[in-house]
């Protein structure tokens, strides 16, 4: 993309912009696209700072992309299109309209289109208010307690007036840019020294909590606190609408020393390590476990959104949701179809909670997620040896329909008959 005297439009961050909607090159693009699909069988794209394609070309001619001029018709190079030619293709291929089609919705010149880039109802994108708002909430920070339930229903604040589903909702708290998961809850400031551009690169606003002390060497209490937000993360993504997403190596806490920009290293700082999979086997478990409870679940991956026929809001007491300013407790209920009904809550205050359960007639709530727990008992699996002995520790609570909770914990029990 050129300006009159020559000059590069700069919307990526990398000195120049491939001029998108210009109508030879967006034909090279969906050539090169269609290619990808047929012959190497390639099942679906996500494009990264999107929404550079969606801004007008640079000598726009609506003769060459209509094929009539449009009176009154004097759109500025860069201009963000309500319909970008180049989507409108890519939407309405017969090859490219029936593969996975993901967005990141925004680019590095301020464009930000989360919830509204041009979708033809085909298109998903990288949720990153989702992203946002999770983290403050899980770190504990005021707020964001209503934020944090839209993003649990797949966030129809965003897209469900536009006609989408949950499902156009890429969810995620980590990424390949930024701070990897266990990064996320170690370091408050990133350490960007060895990219060579004297820290200046990379996000600021990582809204990350080291949880007490800044680094990997840290007291052991401060390391069983970032254990628990790594599980709370997790589970927050598995019982989420929408689709979610995690970055390769964040199930076993994979660090890249504070680094959050490492796209110049060819080292053990990108790479997966083995090695550290079995070390940290404990997360690699109750990652895998919750996945596959995720699975389980018809009530986690709707086709719609949620209502209050199947999903009923709770704080601290049944059916009595805070949605204050300072609440940091959020719970729901879930009917699901092959489980009964699921409860879960999260409690990202620094103060312990005793949470009184839904009351349900001839049934009881029986734990199987506390993230509050050392491993194994984080996710009570029927093999555990020890299990009916661990739920027994907590049957003076059950009985009462009650649920000790820690501090910055998450808990998911199911509904069981009471025998």
């Amino acid at each position: 993309m050129l300006a009159p005297k020559g000059e590069f439009y700069n919307y990526s961050g990398c000195g120049n912009t491939f001029n998108c909607n210009h109508p030879v090159v967006r034909q090279f693009i969906v050539d090169c696209l269609r290619y990808w699909v047929m012959e190497m069988h390639v099942d679906g794209f996500r494009f990264d700072l999107a929404s550079i394609m969606t801004r007008g070309s640079s000598l726009w001619d609506p003769v060459n992309v209509y094929g009539a001029p449009i009176e009154g018709d004097m759109i500025t190079t860069g201009t963000p299109l309500v319909t970008p030619p180049l989507i409108d293709m890519i939407s309405n291929d017969p090859i490219l309209g029936g593969v996975k089609l993901i967005a990141e919705a925004w680019d590095a010149g301020g464009l930000y289109q989360v919830g509204q880039f041009p979708h033809w109802n085909v298109w998903s994108e990288w949720n990153g208010k989702y992203r946002d708002i999770v983290r403050q909430f899980i770190k504990g920070t005021d707020g964001f307690a209503g934020g944090f339930a839209e993003c649990l229903c797949g966030s129809p604040h965003l897209y469900q007036a536009g006609g989408r589903k949950p499902w156009h909702s890429i969810n995620f708290v980590c990424a390949h840019d930024g701070f990897t998961l266990g990064d996320l809850v170690t370091y408050n400031n990133k350490y960007n020294l060895p990219n060579g551009e004297n820290n200046r690169d990379g996000e600021n606003h990582n809204l990350s909590w080291n949880c007490g002390e800044e680094g990997e060497f840290a007291r052991l209490s401060v390391k069983r606190l970032r254990k628990r937000q790594m599980r709370n993360f997790f589970v927050c993504l598995m019982v989420s609408q929408g689709v979610p997403m995690f970055y390769m190596g964040d199930e076993y806490g994979h660090t890249k020393g504070g680094n959050n920009n490492t796209y110049c290293h060819d080292s053990y700082v990108n790479y997966f390590r083995w090695d550290k999979k079995e070390q940290y086997s404990d997360l690699q478990r109750f990652c895998c476990l919750m996945t596959k409870f995720r699975k389980e679940c018809e009530g986690l991956g709707l086709e719609d959104f949620p209502t209050a026929e199947r999903l009923q809001w709770h704080g601290h007491q049944p059916g009595k949701p805070d949605w204050s300013e300072n609440s940091r407790f959020v719970a729901f209920s879930m009917k699901d179809e092959r489980q009964g009904e699921i409860y879960v809550a999260f409690n990202t205050s620094h103060l312990p909670a005793v949470v009184e359960l839904p009351e349900r007639a001839g049934r009881r709530w029986e734990p199987v997620v506390d993230t509050g727990k050392p491993a194994p008992y984080d996710f009570l699996t029927d093999d555990l040896p020890d299990r009916a002995l661990t739920i027994h520790q907590f049957s003076h609570f059950l009985n009462s329909n009650l649920y000790p909770m820690l501090s910055y914990s998450s808990v998911i029990l199911v509904l069981r008959p009471d025998v």
